[in-house]
């Protein structure tokens, strides 16, 4: 059974800094890409980060040179660095995987497991 847990959600001032994690389980860890996704009231969930099995990564345009997406394939963690936080960056963050390692996109249609979310307030 598929499961994503993310944890490390928190309230921050602006410039500030959080660390997201999410333990997946090892069948889904294994051989998935794992990506980063956010939603804020009233918008729709956008994409923040993908990782593939042996590295590769993908970002938004949004948060390119401040968040790091990085996963330790021996913890079954995938994680979340956010630097130099701003108010827009305030929502619910969700870990996902897809059924496959081909991060080709940010697009959470292809994604196919999803956490429950930690929640992420950057107040100015």
């Amino acid at each position: 059974q598929v499961q994503l847990v993310e944890s490390g959600g928190g309230s921050v001032q602006a410039g500030g800094s959080l660390k997201l994690s999410c333990e997946a389980s090892a069948y889904t860890y294994s051989s998935h890409c794992m990506g980063w996704f956010r939603q804020a009231p009233g918008k729709e969930r956008e994409g923040v980060a993908a990782i593939a099995i042996y590295g590769t990564t993908r970002y938004a345009d949004s948060v390119r040179g401040r968040f790091t997406i990085a996963r330790d394939n021996a913890k079954n963690t995938l994680y979340l660095q956010m630097n130099s936080l701003k108010p827009e960056d305030t929502a619910m963050y969700y870990c996902a995987a897809r059924g496959d390692d081909y991060c080709y996109t940010l697009k959470s249609f292809a994604y196919d497991y999803w956490g429950q979310g930690t929640q992420v307030t950057v107040s100015s």
